[in-house]
Order: C-alpha cells, then structure tokens, then sequence
C-alpha cells in the first residue's frame, strides 16, 4: 500500500481511547457517564446549568490522569514522525493521549478537555485542574465566563477547512475506532474517496460506514494500528 502513498489523514474516535481506560461517549443505554448528552453536551445545558456541565467536564479532565496512551496511539506518533509526505491527524477525542505519545500533525476537531475558552475576550487557554463556574480566564482576568473548550451538539467542528483541504488532497484516508454515525466525521470517507483517496478502516466492529471503505480491518486498535506502521514504515 505504501509504495503510491504520499498523503495521509487519520481520523481517530472513541473507540482508540477506550483501549485506555477513557470512557466512550455514549454507553449502550444512551447516556455519557450516567448523564443524558442533552444535560451536558449543549449551549443549551451551559446555560440552563452551568454547574452540572462544569462538574461533568472537571470530572472527566480529572480521569485523564489514570489513563495512558496505548500501542495504538504511539504507533500514529512514530507515523507522524517518521512519515516523509503529508500527514494530518484529525481526533474526534477530547482527551489528550494523542499529545502525550508524541503526535504533532493533529488536529481536536471536537475541542479539548484540558482548554478553556473565555466567552468575553474569546481566548483559548490551557487548563489543566478544576474549571467550575468561578473560573478566571488567564488572558483578561473575567471570572465566571470561561467554558469547557469542546464542541457541543449543534456547535461547528474546529478548523473544517484544513480537515476538507486535506481530505481532498490525500492519497490514503484512514480511519480508527469510530462509529462511522456522527457527522461531519463520518462523511470524511466519502468525500476522501470521490477524490481519488484509498480508504481503510480499523474497527473492534465494522462501523455504520464500513460499507463505503476499500479495505476494513476488524480487531482492536492496540494490534491493528502498530501492524499496518509497520507495513507504511517498511
């Protein structure tokens, strides 16, 4: 496969944290940790409770420490350094295990739990202990309006246009451990593909959209993503 790549976008989901320990987005049953999405993961709920959505959100920056990156999530970092051509990797994921096993071409198109935007001065800055509704945002100093940087339900997807100008200039677009059902991410397949892309998944189950790739893989992230480096790095 290697030997005509040149270009590549990854796109990660929940399925390549859940080999770590990090809870997936929504459990069989509907809910995300015990909660209903509509309660924590829109404007809406910020602001009908921005209590409820600030412990949600610090309760889930706070797991982040029991949890480190697995084979998989290094594999893509030694892609993303030793890979000669273009390369972008674009997560779905909030968590920061990407970083920490050393990937530098990525792209939190959902946002990140360890950023906060201030809704006065519109800065995005690092945030790493409890936020809650007292916050000071570190650039102007206003308290009470900083909110946890993540793209809610009805918000758009960060930095679209460079995800959509890779998509189309890629030679190979691979994805991992997605459901292949939340938009706009599950259409990256297509329109990677109507460019000329190859197009491979890796599941633990074939997703809603296995249908629409040129070669699916099914087993857990840990053991495919290290094997298929291994065959772009040889």
């Amino acid at each position: 496969m290697a030997s005509d790549i040149r270009n590549i976008v990854i796109l990660t989901g929940a399925g390549i944290s859940a080999e770590s320990g990090v809870a997936t987005f929504r459990g069989p049953d509907g809910l995300w940790e015990g909660h209903r999405v509509e309660d924590v993961a829109t404007p809406e709920a910020f602001v009908r409770d921005p209590a409820l959505v600030h412990k949600f959100y610090d309760a889930r920056r706070s797991a982040l420490a029991a949890v480190e990156p697995n084979a998989a999530h290094r594999a893509l970092a030694r892609l993303d350094a030793e890979w000669p051509g273009e390369l972008l990797l674009v997560t779905q994921n909030v968590d920061d295990l990407h970083e920490r096993a050393g990937s530098k071409r990525l792209i939190h198109m959902h946002g990140e739990l360890k950023s906060g935007w201030c809704l006065r001065c519109n800065q995005r800055s690092a945030w790493n202990g409890a936020m809650g509704q007292g916050a000071e945002c570190p650039a102007c100093g206003t308290t009470g309006l900083v909110r946890p940087d993540i793209v809610w339900f009805g918000e758009i997807p960060y930095r679209m246009d460079e995800i959509e100008s890779a998509l189309q200039a890629c030679d190979l677009f691979v994805s991992i451990g997605t459901s292949g059902a939340v938009y706009p991410a599950a259409g990256f397949v297509q329109t990677a593909h109507y460019c000329g892309a190859q197009t491979l998944e890796m599941n633990l189950d074939p997703s809603l959209g296995s249908y629409l790739f040129d070669e699916a893989r099914v087993g857990p992230a840990g053991k495919l993503v290290p094997a298929w480096v291994e065959e772009m790095l040889a």
